[in-house]
């Protein structure tokens, strides 16, 4: 849960005047890495309000504009409400705001077996929609990947074992992608349980921070860690669930399949890259000094059967 900014920081006066509207109570609400999310109620109506604690106003916009755009592709996923100057962030401080209509739905950890074939179904429509319409048309490349700078800071871990490991598969799964031509699709870049909300037998998805266009296989591969991962370890029966659902609306060629659990492998060296600066260099935080080991022990387990499809 991201508590960067608390209910007393928040000038709630300030959010009622950009909104037009009169804020009764504010909770803190669970799930997110990077931003702090309350549930906002008024008289009449519920609302979700989140403080962008790692945005200026730039990139506040563009998620803001991308979250909307993707909703009016018909994406299930929340509505973003404009101010009352048609502003669809505000500033009612030094953080940018977001203000999204509230989605009578729950949070599952774990998102129930039964309900993977239907995250399999969103996420493939979401992979074959179009890249270039108005809030779409400037979507960044590959931006849930490790870039050159990112892969530099490695070398530098303090916990030099965890080092060697994360520099050893990521030349292993670059040996692996080399010579295939990449194909970019709009997708979601961090699909954990925490960003699915369950509404029946119906599924919304939240948080487009990381949307931008890449390969299909490597945001199934981030999929795989989020929704289908038990104990630290790849669940297969999950795996195929979320890939049945997959494939009722995008099939998957043999050769996908055979590169799904290098992918797999890749998006586990992303998160544990990131859990790592997250937990031990930028925000250290001692009960999470370790987190990023998970991964080391799922990426043992994709590997000890690479044939799990």
């Amino acid at each position: 849960m991201a508590t960067y900014t608390a209910v007393d920081q928040i000038d709630v006066p300030a959010v009622a005047r950009a909104y037009g509207i009169e804020p009764l109570r504010l909770v803190p609400l669970a799930g997110g890495a990077a931003n702090s999310s309350f549930r906002l109620s008024t008289a009449s109506d519920e609302y979700v309000l989140t403080v962008l604690d790692d945005h200026d106003a730039l990139s506040a916009g563009r998620l803001a504009v991308r979250t909307r755009a993707l909703r009016r592709l018909g994406v299930p996923t929340c509505t973003v409400v404009p101010t009352t100057d048609g502003s669809l962030v505000a500033f009612p401080g030094e953080r940018p705001v977001l203000l999204k209509e509230w989605i009578e739905g729950e949070v599952h950890r774990p998102l129930p077996l039964v309900l993977l074939p239907e995250a399999g179904r969103v996420l493939a429509r979401l992979h074959t929609l179009p890249a270039g319409v108005p809030g779409l048309a400037d979507l960044p490349v590959g931006t849930r990947r490790l870039t050159p700078e990112d892969e530099a800071l490695i070398s530098g871990f303090a916990d030099r074992e965890f080092a060697a490991w994360t520099a050893g598969r990521l030349a292993r799964v670059r040996a692996g992608e080399a010579g295939r031509e990449r194909v970019a699709v709009i997708v979601h870049g961090d699909l954990f349980d925490d960003n699915v909300l369950v509404r029946g037998d119906r599924l919304a998805f939240l948080d487009w921070e990381t949307v931008s266009l890449d390969d299909p296989l490597l945001d199934l591969g981030m999929a795989a860690v989020g929704l289908a991962r038990v104990d630290g370890a790849l669940d297969p029966e999950r795996l195929r669930a979320l890939l049945d659902g997959y494939q009722e609306t995008a099939a998957l060629s043999a050769e996908d399949l055979a590169l799904l659990p290098l992918e797999i492998v890749h998006a586990a060296l992303i998160i544990a890259f990131h859990r790592y600066r997250r937990h031990t260099v930028h925000r250290p935080d001692p009960a999470l000094a370790d987190h990023h080991r998970e991964m080391v022990g799922f990426v043992a387990s994709v590997e000890r059967d690479l044939r799990v499809l």
